[in-house]
């Protein structure tokens, strides 16, 4: 029965936003050479929780709407299986994606009364498109925007509940990592196209069409880098940041077998794996320019 939770949850997809409040412990670190390990701890907890929610809300309403009962699913896409093979009952599941939206939004709800207005925004931002994320957000071609601002907002908060500021690092950074983790998910909606499009979603891959949304790869990638060279270029960002251009070769394979692959499950199922270690590990080296370059910054 856990490992059926474990699947439910996606567990291992939660390892973005854990890398997003990486980003934030360690450019706090590399303002201030401090943590707050009880405000980390409970920063991870409620992240985890609220992305968890996600999931699980997510899987309740691709059931309910017949979603994931029409498409082929995959490691990285049609949904987790669980409630098609009666594994789970929906409402079960429905119910745990509550739970833990309480459970994030009650964490939350410490930080606001220690941090105050900041905390709040982002709070109520979170749980107002979460609970909406899988009908009306995705619905509105809104998904791939959500997930950017959510990835900004994670790297945004981390530091915020240690330093009480914003900062520009902050927001450079959350940029990058919303933006990798958008393009993980609009990579992943390419093998759901007909379900989604019959069930009346509007992901980025529908509204531009499989064939000419290949292209938009580059964009989001772009993005991303453009904001790493840009604040290096600026000293806003450590120059060790520019590690981060290693992934590139593994942004040019993903991006072209996307090209070649986009009308065929099977071979999208490597491509989606490895957009996925794409984003992780420009993500991970994001966080570890940070830590490689405190003397730098003193």
């Amino acid at each position: 029965m856990l490992s059926t939770w474990f699947r439910v949850i996606r567990i291992r997809f939660l390892l973005s936003s854990v890398i997003a409040v990486c980003l934030g412990l360690a450019i706090n670190w590399w303002h201030h050479q401090t943590i707050d390990v009880f405000s980390a701890s409970l920063t991870f907890a409620g992240v985890i929780a609220l992305h968890a929610s996600v999931d699980l809300l997510n899987d309740y309403w691709d059931f309910k709407r017949n979603i994931d009962t029409k498409t082929k699913r995959t490691n990285f896409s049609g949904g987790t299986g669980v409630l098609p093979e009666g594994l789970l009952k929906p409402k079960e599941v429905y119910v745990a994606g509550v739970v833990a939206l309480i459970l994030g939004a009650a964490i939350g709800g410490y930080f606001i009364f220690v941090n105050g207005v900041t905390i709040a925004i982002i709070l109520t931002f979170a749980i107002v498109s979460i609970y909406f994320y899988s009908t009306r957000i995705v619905d509105s071609g809104l998904g791939e925007l959500f997930v950017a601002i959510k990835g900004t907002m994670i790297v945004l908060g981390a530091y915020f509940v240690q330093s009480s500021e914003i900062v520009t690092e902050s927001v450079l950074g959350g940029i990058v990592l919303g933006v990798l983790s958008s393009m993980v998910l609009f990579v992943n909606s390419f093998p759901d196209f007909d379900a989604d499009k019959a069930s009346g979603r509007r992901t980025l891959v529908i509204l531009l069409g499989k064939k000419r949304a290949t292209s938009i790869i580059w964009i989001f990638s772009s993005i991303a880098y453009g904001v790493i060279i840009v604040g290096v270029a600026t000293q806003t960002l450590p120059v060790f940041s520019l590690i981060t251009l290693f992934t590139i070769p593994l942004l040019i394979k993903s991006g072209r077998e996307l090209k070649q692959s986009f009308d065929n499950i099977e071979k999208l199922v490597p491509v989606m794996r490895s957009c996925v270690l794409y984003s992780r590990i420009t993500g991970v080296l994001l966080v570890l320019s940070f830590l490689f370059s405190i003397t730098q910054y003193n």
